[in-house]
């Protein structure tokens, strides 16, 4: 097998040629790492390598829907037993994993090859993937721009061939986000459907979700089969199991009612790709006899953000402070916007979190009276295209102060600064759409319908209801079958990526 016919499979295809013979593990996971030596030193995806436990594995008699295929998990809630799991921070680059996540295992027991980590920022806690530990991971489809975050690193890797697919998870978009930045499937599913642990309990109150990025639908769809299943021992509680999702994926689904917006509070004028993104989605889903029309948000997405950063604040300052209590961490191991905002959940206080969860359900409420009268929402993943690398940087000045505001403890004086109507406009302006889903626990995907004319990818997303996560697929399919997309993968020429 040749490199060219490894980049034009997709896993399914690949674990059929293994099944067949006609090729091996062995020789797909040296295809794999001679993509990664090309492409990897410029886009930054590839945290760490795992190359004796991955040659170990392909040599093994594998069993599984996905044998023998290689693959990517994330750097982040994704542990592979014998190394660290740095989550993107120099406070765990040797705190290794004694035990597989349970997400990681079930991987494992699909019969993939896991050969390495994908780059992620510190914690997740950005919608993209550059980190003072990691580096900076790049768009494939062109360098200086951001391959999205929290998974870029594994959106990275996918979209650039070194993988078909790649493991990600998602608690404000962090599958979908990387999924609209690099032409990809990514599907956030409902909560509750996906293993955590057994290192923790769920994050961010259960709006945390494993998933994948993909390049073809087929390959979500059957991926997150090998992960959805029945609740282990360490489950807090058992969550309705749905059908297994690929064997519906090829009946489409009956004619939707879709809503369609682009309003945002947050950012009131998104860029006029996102705008063309979801009017061209609209009127493909209207020629595929969908009913479709413009609506206004059926959300507060203002103060579902004041909601989401007061619950992530809070989850925050939690977790840095398990791992200095654990590990005996100083300050200085921890990024300074992670400090920063951590100090403003502790300052924010135990009030404003209960708040902000007790807000969840108002959220809650609006979308299921939006979905009383459509079947799903349709929105832009983004509300512009990738962000330059760099172009949101804290200036070294500032990342002084957070750290001195951190030690002394002055988050309820940086609160009064108004700095969350800033963070909220830095951090979620561009991306502004996806949080709804991880705060409501409802399933969304984002689908690469939409290449800007600067030729980078920009993702719709739809926000499905309660057990939805099927027909998101199912819809997602007759798109893919109605505009394909999986023939296109960043090649990386350089007078595309100068």
């Amino acid at each position: 097998m040749h490199l060219d016919d490894y980049l034009s499979a997709d896993a399914t295809d690949l674990a059929a040629l293994i099944a067949d013979k006609q090729v091996t593990a062995a020789e797909l996971l040296a295809l794999a790492r001679q993509r990664a030596d090309q492409v990897d030193p410029k886009i930054n995806a590839i945290a760490r390598t795992l190359d004796d436990v991955a040659d170990a594995r392909a040599a093994e008699p594998l069993t599984g829907p996905f044998a023998g295929v290689p693959f990517l998990v994330k750097d982040l809630a994704q542990e592979y037993a014998g190394f660290p799991t740095t989550s993107g921070s120099h406070a765990l680059v040797d705190d290794v994993a004694d035990e597989h996540a349970l997400v990681t295992q079930r991987f494992l027991d699909a019969g993939l090859v896991v050969f390495g980590k994908t780059n992620t920022p510190e914690f997740g806690a950005k919608g993209i993937t550059e980190d003072d530990l990691l580096g900076r991971a790049r768009n494939p489809w062109n360098l200086a721009h951001t391959p999205g975050g929290s998974s870029g690193g594994s959106g990275a890797a996918v979209a650039a061939g070194i993988v078909p697919a790649a493991g990600a998870n998602d608690g404000g978009g962090s599958v979908r986000i990387p999924a609209a930045c690099n032409g990809l499937v990514g599907l956030k599913l409902s909560r509750g459907l996906t293993p955590y642990g057994p290192q923790g309990s769920e994050s961010m109150f259960g709006m945390v979700t494993q998933g994948v990025v993909s390049r073809s639908v087929r390959d979500s769809a059957a991926l997150l089969d090998t992960i959805v299943g029945a609740p282990t021992c360490y489950a807090a509680y058992a969550a309705a199991t749905p059908a297994r999702f690929l064997p519906d994926l090829g009946r489409p689904p009956a004619r939707l009612r879709i809503g369609f917006t682009v309003s945002s509070a947050i950012n009131p004028n998104p860029d006029p790709e996102a705008v063309a993104a979801v009017e061209g989605a609209a009127s493909l889903l209207a020629e595929l006899g969908h009913e479709v029309e413009a609506v206004d948000a059926p959300h507060d997405d203002d103060a579902l953000a004041r909601d989401f950063l007061t619950i992530w604040f809070a989850q925050l300052h939690g977790q840095i402070s398990l791992i200095k209590h654990r590990l005996g961490s100083p300050d200085s191991a921890f990024a300074a916007d992670s400090l920063a905002a951590a100090e403003i959940g502790r300052a924010a206080g135990v009030g404003a979190l209960f708040a902000a969860l007790e807000n969840v359900n108002r959220h809650i409420r609006a979308l299921d009276d939006f979905h009383q009268r459509y079947d799903l929402l349709l929105t832009p993943t983004l509300a512009k295209p990738p962000l330059q690398v760099g172009s949101v940087d804290t200036p070294p000045l500032l990342q002084r102060a957070s750290r001195i505001i951190a030690k002394v403890h002055a988050g309820k004086l940086l609160n009064a600064t108004g700095i969350l109507d800033q963070l909220i406009t830095e951090n979620l302006g561009w991306v502004p759409y996806t949080q709804l889903a991880n705060l409501t626990g409802r399933p969304a995907i984002s689908v690469p319908l939409h290449w800007t004319a600067a030729g980078l990818p920009l993702g719709v997303q739809f926000v499905g209801s309660l057990t939805s996560d099927g027909l998101l697929l199912r819809l997602a399919a007759q798109l893919e079958q109605a505009q394909p997309w999986f023939h296109r993968y960043a090649h990386l020429d350089p007078a595309l990526t100068a």
